[in-house]
């Protein structure tokens, strides 16, 4: 059986990355290996109370604490903090709850950021790893919806985990949202792949039917064509949302190690911490032992090292991008070259047909002139 899943609201913050400040909720699932955390405002709880009585008929056990009309949870604590325990309360009786047709909806996975068909949440409030039957392609044309809006809600959950970085002002923070973000994509690309093969399986099943309504996994070119929209601007999306959290994380490395929290460490410090020990004069590559220093290192920290490997591998991916590309146009023009040779050598052949049967006709006209003579 799997670990018991803990959920809790222990705290809240103020978002500023708008031009109006909001309060953010924290809502923390824990449990003996792993922690998962996620940021959500009082809108999205209200959307989720309405998806999931959308979705299975009936409103969650626990009622969702009423908008307040006079006062606004930013500049109330009182109010902020007798709001995050109702919420708190709200969603412990969702996961607590005997009925689990709330916590195995779609919504209640795209709320908490879990990825559609890897992780479920089993009767007992504890999360399983059993896959569902989604990852050859969503065949349902009503389970491709779920899906896409599950694709959605990773959509804006990346979006607002790259302003919250950006908005960050220590390098812990900044890493732990880049993670966060960088999961967000990676489940919203996993999730476009499966819609679009099951819209190919859709559509395959569709033909043959001239109306699009012969049956209930049928549709009609037109909403084919829709799906089909929103799966391409689904895809730019999510590219424009890698290459935004690419160039933050080519700008943090950028920054100067002056910046950075720690000591710096300088040359001699670095030195005399390897005196008397047989790595400080290595007669070759010793494990463990000191780099030479470089132009680059040489005045970093832990911290500004570690930034600049990644950095350094970030180049090298590209680079290996690049040159993949490079190698595929290559590819092409092997191939274009080759249909080119085919054509040329067939034009070669007729053209030495040709030369045959005039060279044929040229001997049978100097066998006839010399009869004449």
């Amino acid at each position: 059986m799997a670990p018991a899943l803990h959920i809790s609201i222990p705290s809240t913050s103020t978002a500023t990355e708008t031009s109006k400040p909001y309060t953010q909720y924290h809502v923390v699932l824990q449990l003996p290996l792993r922690k998962h955390e996620v940021r959500k405002r009082y809108t999205d709880f209200v959307a989720l109370n309405d998806a999931l009585t959308s979705q299975t008929g009936q409103a969650p056990s626990a009622p969702i604490p009423a908008k307040s009309w006079l006062w606004r949870t930013v500049s109330n604590d009182a109010l902020t903090e007798e709001r995050r325990q109702a919420l708190e309360r709200y969603v412990k009786a969702i996961v607590e709850a005997d009925d689990a047709r709330w916590r195995s909806s779609s919504a209640w996975r795209a709320f908490l950021n879990l990825p559609s068909g890897t992780s479920t949440v089993n009767t007992n409030g504890s999360l399983s790893s059993t896959p569902q039957k989604r990852e050859s392609g969503v065949t349902d044309p009503s389970q491709w919806l779920d899906v896409h809006r599950d694709l959605t809600s990773q959509i804006q959950s990346a979006r607002q985990q790259l302003r919250q970085r950006e908005a960050a002002s220590t390098a812990q923070q900044q890493h732990s949202l880049s993670a966060d973000a960088k999961a967000s994509l990676i489940r919203a690309a996993t999730a476009i792949a499966q819609l679009d093969d099951g819209l190919r399986s859709i559509q395959a099943s569709s033909k043959g039917d001239d109306t699009g309504w012969g049956g209930s996994k049928k549709l009609g070119d037109g909403e084919i064509r829709r799906r089909r929209d929103l799966l391409s601007a689904a895809r730019k999306e999510v590219e424009g949302l890698e290459a935004d959290l690419r160039s933050m994380a080519t700008k943090s490395n950028g920054i100067s190690s002056s910046a950075q929290t720690g000591a710096v460490a300088s040359t001699g410090d670095k030195a005399a911490l390897w005196h008397g020990t047989a790595a400080a004069k290595p007669s070759g590559r010793v494990l463990g032992g000191p780099l030479k220093e470089t132009a680059r290192t040489r005045e970093l920290d832990n911290g500004g090292v570690l930034q600049l490997q990644q950095q350094v591998m970030e180049e090298q991916d590209e680079d290996v991008l690049s040159l993949g590309k490079t190698v595929a146009k290559l590819k092409d023009m092997g191939i274009l070259i080759n249909e080119e040779l085919t054509i040329q050598n067939e034009m070669l052949g007729l053209l030495d047909q040709d030369a045959e049967r005039v060279q044929g006709k040229i001997d049978v006209g100097r066998r006839r002139i010399g009869k004449i003579h």
